[in-house]
């Protein structure tokens, strides 16, 4: 999709002439802008529930079927498909048009939620919500990035505060409808529930989104950097989670990771220098706020997906609540994310300064993380609360943020790349936390739980042992004697909770890399953020 700006720029050769799109002469209308919002935000609103919905009924699931120590997995799969898919998607849309790109991200992720809905096993589970977030990752970029090409940088602060409010009720809806379908329906409608959805999202945009198609020759793809991108990042993500969990640190499987994560990443920079059409071009990193804003949001998506990951679980298993209170428990956190995303998007679009919120967002962060690390069985709810609803107010103030600034300094060619790359970044910090966070819960786990007396151990569903444990549901605990109850209980009070202090230090390091930020001016003309914010 592009900008009035860009259609006013002359054929001169450029890549960014070769890969022109047609384009009305005059912005867009504020009717006009409003429908593709509703378009995008009830599309998003697709992806953003599929992210949520799943927390509550993971302890059933990994129970049902048999897998607690894949349990970081199933979140796992679907964020690192989707963080692979979305530099693809970014430049896609750059070349081809957005609308195109967006609507086959759409029927993806329908194919994925359907297949997730009949999964047997773990295994099967696992590669579907990969094929799920494959889709997912194309919804949100694509969304991003078609608000930029219809919004001003200066207005987009208000529009970005409606789209938080959609990742808000989201949060809010997806817990309390997981915990539902698993209570009183199955498990398995968290993912039938996005065909409806789906179906009408596809309706909606294709009546709404009247944007452009691409002309120009045909644009040359960067096979090469995409392969290697999404090799380096799967050897990334499976190193930290096999690492001293499935494979010990020293063993030939983890140590090929690692290689191969560094050789990958080594040949993907000399790709990317020699191709024409680069899946992330290496100019983006001159431009120092590119590069902070990418390494901020590695640090908070760390923080917050790995603290959202395991907070239902120890609600569930500790606080002994069901899937569907577990949700509504979690309300504070989804509460001060909303308010912090519509309240800074509209203070920074009436004053146009935006660097102050990631500097106190990423402080209120570590308040947060240290708050949730001291929970145990005994804590009251009121404190558990506070620790939620000051990580979301600090999230809040700072990824939305953090996507403005990448918009305002790219050039209107790279805009979806850009916006992508920074979200691509984001998505590898939180598939990195919830793995390794993932690893060192079930080990610290596995340790307290070798401490159970024989008879105690026997007591466990299945075999007893760490089967038991990989089966157990929050059903089954609370079925067991009361003796082996509550040494379980206690098992996950002293193994999960300090898994939030472990992300304290990376918060700490969004929190000074966040000074840094330039105060740039904000661009009031649709398409024109490079040329006047003067980004280079």
């Amino acid at each position: 999709m592009s900008s009035a700006h860009e259609a006013r720029q002359p054929p001169d050769g450029s890549a960014a002439a070769d890969a022109s799109e047609t384009a009305p002469t005059a912005p867009f209308t504020k009717k006009q802008v409003r429908w593709v919002l509703l378009g995008v935000m009830l599309t998003m609103l697709l992806g953003a529930l599929d992210q949520t919905i799943v927390t509550t009924a993971l302890p059933t699931i990994v129970g049902e079927l048999n897998g607690l120590e894949h349990l970081s997995w199933v979140i796992t799969a679907y964020m690192l498909a989707a963080t692979v898919g979305l530099p693809i998607y970014g430049k896609a849309g750059d070349l081809f048009g957005r609308k195109v790109v967006f609507q086959f991200a759409i029927v993806v992720f329908l194919i994925g939620s359907v297949l997730c809905g009949v999964a047997q096993d773990m295994n099967q589970l696992i590669a579907f919500r990969a094929l799920q977030g494959i889709g997912g990752g194309g919804l949100m970029i694509s969304a991003q990035a078609i608000i930029a090409d219809v919004v001003s940088a200066r207005e987009r602060g208000r529009y970005m505060g409606a789209i938080g409010g959609v990742f808000g009720f989201a949060s809010i809806a997806g817990p309390l409808l997981g915990g539902f379908f698993t209570d009183h329906l199955d498990w398995r409608w968290i993912f039938y529930i996005n065909l409806p959805l789906g179906a009408l999202a596809l309706v909606v945009t294709s009546v709404v989104l009247r944007l452009p198609g691409r002309s120009g020759p045909k644009p040359k793809l960067d096979y090469l950097g995409t392969l290697l991108l999404a090799t380096a990042s799967v050897c990334l993500v499976l190193f930290t989670s096999w690492g001293g969990n499935t494979y010990a640190w020293t063993s030939p499987v983890i140590i090929g990771l690692a290689v191969g994560a560094v050789a990958s990443a080594v040949l993907f920079v000399a790709a990317e220098a020699r191709a024409a059409e680069p899946i992330i071009p290496l100019r983006l990193f001159r431009d120092r706020d590119f590069v902070l804003t990418a390494l901020i949001g590695v640090c908070v998506g760390i923080a917050m997906f790995s603290t959202v990951s395991y907070l239902p679980t120890f609600l569930q298993m500790v606080n002994g609540v069901s899937a569907t209170e577990s949700g509504l428990l979690m309300i504070p956190m989804v509460v001060g994310m909303l308010v912090a995303t519509i309240g800074t998007g509209r203070r920074i679009a009436a004053t146009g300064r935006y660097r102050i919120w990631p500097i106190i967002g990423t402080a209120v962060v570590v308040v947060g993380l240290f708050l949730l690390g001291g929970m145990d069985a005994n804590t009251p709810y009121v404190y558990n609360a506070s620790g939620m609803v000051l990580l979301g107010l600090g999230v809040g103030m700072v990824l939305q943020n953090l996507v403005l600034i990448v918009q305002n300094s790219a050039p209107p060619r790279d805009l979806g790349t850009a916006t992508s790359a920074n979200n691509y970044f984001r998505q590898i910090g939180a598939s990195f936390g919830i793995a390794v966070f993932g690893s060192v819960f079930v080990s610290r786990l596995n340790d307290r739980l070798a401490d159970l007396p024989p008879q105690a151990a026997g007591a466990l569903p299945v075999q007893g042992g760490e089967a038991g444990i990989s089966s157990m549901t929050p059903e089954m605990l609370q079925g067991l004697p009361e003796g082996l109850r509550e040494s379980i209980v206690h098992a996950f009070a002293d193994a999960l909770p300090p898994i939030f202090y472990y992300a304290i230090p990376v918060a700490v390091a969004g929190f000074v890399l966040s000074f840094f930020l330039r105060e740039k001016p904000l661009s009031t003309e649709i398409g024109a953020a490079r040329d006047e914010a003067g980004a280079g």
